[in-house]
This record gives C-alpha cells, sequence and structure tokens, in this order.
C-alpha cells in the first residue's frame, strides 16, 4: 500500500476564484524520493501543504501512512518532517537553540537522533553559536533540514529546498538526501528546477494545478513523441521567426544557446536538407548548425503544455 495516497484532490482560493489545484492525484510508494516538479504558480506550495496537514482541501482525500488529513491530522504530525520554501526558523535564535526547540516540540532531544542528522549538522556545528539569520543560504538551508529530521520522521517534505541556493550547495543538499533515502525515509520534494528531476525516482510533472505526466524521468523522456533537433545560426531571433513559418516545422521553442525543434514529416533527410536550403535562400542566415538531440524533462514538459 503506498504510504502517501492523494486522491481527486482540489484547492482553490479567493472564494473559488483561484484554482491552485486541480483533481489531483498520486499514489507515493515507502522509501522513495519522489519530485514534484513544476514552475512558479504550478501549485505545488499548495499541495505540500494539504499533505502537511496546514491546508484542508476543498475536495478529496489525502492519507499520509493510513491517516486521513482532516480527521487524523495530529497523528500525521507526529511522523512527518516538514521544510517549506521560505526559511521560517527563528533568526534570533542560533544554530543549536534552533535546533534543540524544535527537538522539545517532538519531545526528544539532539543526542537521541544525532545518528540521523549527524553528517550534515557536523558542517554546521563549528557555527552553532551563531544566529539563524547570520547565515548564508546553504547554511540555512542545512539547518532547516536537520530541524525537519530532529524527531525522526517517517516521510520529509521539502517545498522548493533549493530555490535560491548556489550551484554547489544544490548539489550537496541532493547528496544529503541520497543519505537519508539509505535510512528509509520517504522522500517528497518540489521543485522548479527542470534539471534536479533526473535526481528522482519519479516525477510528476505539474502545471497550473494540473499533473500531466507520472513516471520515472527516463520514461517520461522516452515517451517525447517525436525524434527532436537543435538549430542555431547568427541570427537566432530572426530564425525562430522563420522556423516558426516554415511549413518543414511541426514545433519550435527557443532553448539556451539553441531552438529546439521538431518536423512534420518522418522523412527526416527530406525535412533536415530542405529546412536548411529554405533558410540559406533567405540570404540572412549564416553559420547554420543542426544537430539531433536526446529530449530533455523540460522539454517533455513544454510538449506536455502544448
Amino acid at each position: 500500500m503506498p504510504i502517501i495516497q492523494i486522491k481527486e484532490v482540489s484547492k482553490s482560493y479567493a472564494k473559488g476564484t483561484v484554482k491552485a489545484v486541480k483533481n489531483v492525484s498520486l499514489d507515493i510508494e515507502e522509501g522513495e524520493l519522489f519530485g514534484l516538479i513544476g514552475p512558479d504558480g504550478a501549485g505545488k506550495t499548495s499541495l505540500f501543504r494539504m499533505l502537511t496537514t496546514l491546508l484542508l482541501p476543498d475536495n478529496g482525500s489525502i492519507t499520509v501512512f493510513g491517516n486521513d488529513s482532516k480527521s487524523q491530522y495530529k497523528e500525521i504530525r507526529r511522523h512527518v518532517g516538514y521544510m517549506p520554501g521560505k526559511f521560517s526558523l527563528y533568526q534570533d535564535l542560533t544554530i543549536e537553540e534552533n535546533l534543540n526547540f524544535f527537538a522539545t516540540l517532538f519531545n526528544t532531544d539532539i543526542k537521541t537522533n544525532y545518528d540521523l542528522i549527524k553528517d550534515i549538522y557536523v558542517q554546521l556545528e563549528p557555527f552553532k553559536n551563531r544566529r539563524a539569520g547570520k547565515l548564508s543560504g546553504g547554511m540555512k538551508q542545512k539547518l532547516a533540514l536537520c530541524c525537519a529530521l530532529i524527531h525522526k520522521p517517517k516521510v520529509l517534505f521539502l517545498d522548493e529546498p533549493t530555490t535560491g541556493v548556489d550551484t554547489v550547495s544544490r548539489k550537496e543538499f541532493w547528496e544529503m538526501l541520497k543519505q537519508l533515502k539509505r535510512q528509509q525515509i520517504t522522500i517528497m520534494v518540489s521543485t522548479p528546477y527542470m534539471d534536479e528531476a533526473v535526481l528522482c525516482e519519479r516525477i510528476a510533472l505539474i502545471q497550473q494545478g494540473r499533473i500531466m505526466s507520472v513516471d520515472t524521468p527516463r520514461n517520461i523522456t522516452d515517451k517525447y513523441p517525436k525524434p527532436l533537433y537543435a538549430i542555431r545560426s547568427g541570427n537566432m531571433s530572426l530564425l525562430l521567426k522563420d522556423l516558426r513559418k516554415s511549413n518543414w516545422v511541426s514545433t519550435c521553442y527557443a532553448f539556451g544557446e539553441y531552438h529546439h525543434i521538431t518536423f512534420n514529416t518522418e522523412d527526416l533527410y527530406v525535412a533536415q536538407t530542405s529546412l536548411i536550403q529554405e533558410l540559406q535562400l533567405h540570404g540572412v542566415h549564416s553559420d547554420i548548425e543542426l544537430n539531433s538531440i536526446d529530449p530533455t524533462i523540460e522539454d517533455c514538459f513544454i510538449h506536455l503544455m502544448n
């Protein structure tokens, strides 16, 4: 039986005019590292607040290790750890004081569950007397994770834990999650960063409150419907306009230093040759580069949005 079950859950605000979550259904297995992937405003935080019993769903049901989020919320709260997207610890308390405070809330102490946070806390211990408000973004992140773990939760909810954190700290954080998973903690993490999706065992792509796809990252990219190509030239803005006008091109969007395109025919050799000739006839495109590429999670997200 899944440790987390979400069935047809919806949530709206402003007397129903703003629909944040729309009929979401998900099952999370015990011991899984599950990612909820989507941009800002997609509904990730609303869903996490319902999972942690901070909000009630308008309809549908949520159970966490068999407990209903409405009638058995106290039991759920005893066994989950929650790290919200915004740093919410007491900034005027020191690292050690914050950790002791949260341990006391759950009738435990640092010593009892030290093994669980040891690998993280050793990086903070030299600064244990520093106030939380004076910490860097990466150190705040580690402290918040320690506080979420200090009562040894069965499930850990992490809402956009790496947003606004430098690249090195992001990498360190995901390494810490891998270590925690080995201790049989179920982890559900949300992120707007598509590159972090591949670090999860399974993911759900969410946009405008709706789940678009649920699967392993590899399976999602394998389901991309057409061969994908990256193209660039000396004039990228004009290239984008011309690609969208071409009868050979099915889809086209800007993607970093390239534009990603698919063709509307299965004869890919003819399509590639004809497109390049068409662009060169304009006389404004130089150094055209066209390569076949593997789709990323972001490519799949854009495809599903459309």
